[in-house]
């Protein structure tokens, strides 16, 4: 076993590695901010008062959910485990400078993000039960033409499904026992049946009830991470500007790491931030794709968002406590999935920092699942059909307690490589269709640059698109 783990071990520092993902992703999200002019930048504000304040579109149309449930839905899923053990990880292996390029990562992300949830809705279907499906698996093919579309989605389909109960399942499932056992003693097993029957009795009900329970789920879980980080910082207060010192110090230096290695900061930044935001990996425009909009757009600049959020929020949240604590410094890998709770615990009195980040993460993580058994289901109605989407769900619920009972080292490997080779197909795609994502926000936003526009105005102003009206009207399936 450790000798196939070793390969697997390879393998993923090859998928990671500074040859093939990592710059993939780079690349992409760089064209993609180019050509959509600092997007990311330009309309931030605005797409966070549609998504956060808003919350469901004027006189929105087609869609499963609202915009902000939609929204909720994709955080679920990635503030997760990456949100405090993969930055732990990456402070620990990469040194504080990891944290920069987890932003970096996150900003260009954030292109990356809208282009795949403008897609998404733009191109998005409907099953045989009625239910909206998009993503990936639908706009490589139809908005690729010939055999290389179809390739692209396939391939997509297949690692999403896979990797559905490796990252989206076992390894939050796992994290949550473990730190249930570690902090409170609570059997593996326990934990383990506990989460299993709350995950069917949500999941069973589909998107709707995911939706549901994530947009009330979600902004909680967050605001209590938020809060009890903004108390360990005044507490610290006094280390914070040192921290930020050397976060950007060492991200250009890399002398936190033995030998002074700035690639290895590099690498596990980027990788880590990917595994939290999951920009450019295509999973949360599944969810984008189920959202009541009235345009594509609007709704790729409420995914957008999530990014923000994600990394630019609560990933911060976690680095800035691991690195004003100094408990980084002299800690071995092994010890990343404590040491958050570790640094909370330096700074809140007795136990509680372990407890409160204990509890995060049980939420952050059975969120995840609760995501990523959407993702997963999409990707199967698309390979096999709608009549299999039941039968995925109670599989994927029952695995969630495999994942809570047993050892893992193998499944994080196997997880890490299977995030990249979806995100692969995906990243391709979005570079190819650069071009009409550019041309459809440019237009759009130059008719309604304050995304303030009802659905009369909407209809008014499309019908004089170049391309007809056709591309708006695919996003009220």
């Amino acid at each position: 076993m450790d000798s196939f783990n070793s390969v697997l071990e390879t393998i993923s520092g090859w998928v990671w590695g500074p040859w093939c993902l990592i710059p993939l992703l780079f690349v992409t999200g760089v064209i993609l901010t180019w050509r959509l002019r600092g997007i990311q930048i330009t309309k931030l504000i605005p797409a966070l008062r549609l998504g956060l304040f808003e919350r469901q579109d004027k006189d929105a149309e087609g869609g499963d959910v609202s915009q902000f449930q939609a929204l909720t839905t994709a955080l679920a899923a990635t503030v997760g485990t990456g949100n405090i053990v993969g930055v732990a990880t990456a402070v620990l292996m990469g040194g504080p400078g990891a944290i920069f390029w987890m932003w970096v990562s996150g900003f260009f992300g954030m292109a990356s993000k809208y282009s795949e949830a403008f897609l998404a809705v733009r191109y998005r279907t409907r099953d045989d039960k009625g239910e909206i499906s998009g993503g990936p698996q639908y706009y490589l093919q139809r908005g690729i033409k010939g055999a290389g579309g179809k390739i692209l989605a396939l391939t997509f389909s297949v690692f999403a499904v896979l990797a559905s109960f490796g990252i989206g399942n076992m390894t939050q499932a796992n994290s949550i026992s473990a730190n249930m056992e570690g902090t409170f003693n609570i059997p593996t097993w326990v934990t383990g049946g506990v989460l299993a029957i709350l995950a069917l009795l949500v999941l069973v009900g589909g998107i709707k009830s995911i939706g549901r329970v994530t947009e009330r789920f979600v902004p909680f879980m967050i605001l209590v991470y938020v809060v009890a980080t903004i108390v360990l910082l005044v507490l610290n207060v006094g280390d914070i500007l040192p921290a930020f010192g050397l976060i950007f110090s060492d991200a250009f230096t890399g002398q936190a790491v033995a030998g002074g290695a700035l690639g290895t900061v590099i690498r596990f930044g980027m990788a880590r931030g990917i595994f939290s935001n999951e920009s450019g990996m295509g999973s949360a425009a599944i969810a984008a794709a189920a959202a009541k909009t009235t345009h594509p757009v609007r709704q790729g600049l409420v995914s957008m968002t999530q990014t923000f959020i994600d990394t630019m929020i609560v990933v911060t949240c976690t680095g800035i406590a691991i690195v004003t604590t100094g408990v980084w410094n002299g800690a071995d890998s092994d010890s990343a999935g404590t040491l958050t709770g570790t640094a909370f615990d330096t700074s809140l009195p007795g136990q509680w920092g372990s407890i409160i980040v204990t509890l995060c993460l049980a939420m952050f993580a059975f969120s995840t699942i609760l995501g990523w058994c959407y993702y997963g289901e999409r990707n199967v109605e698309r390979l096999v059909g709608v009549k299999w989407v039941l039968p995925y769900r109670v599989l994927f619920s029952l695995i969630v307690f495999v994942g809570a009972t047993t050892s893992l080292s193998v499944v994080w490997n196997v997880a890490d490589i299977l995030n990249g080779l979806m995100a692969i197909p995906n990243l391709i795609g979005l570079i190819v269709m650069s071009g009409l994502i550019a041309r459809e926000t440019k237009y759009y936003l130059d008719n309604d640059p304050h995304l303030r526009a009802n659905k009369q105005e909407i209809d008014t102003f499309m019908e004089g698109h170049p391309g007809g009206i056709d591309t708006y009207e695919t996003s009220g399936v």
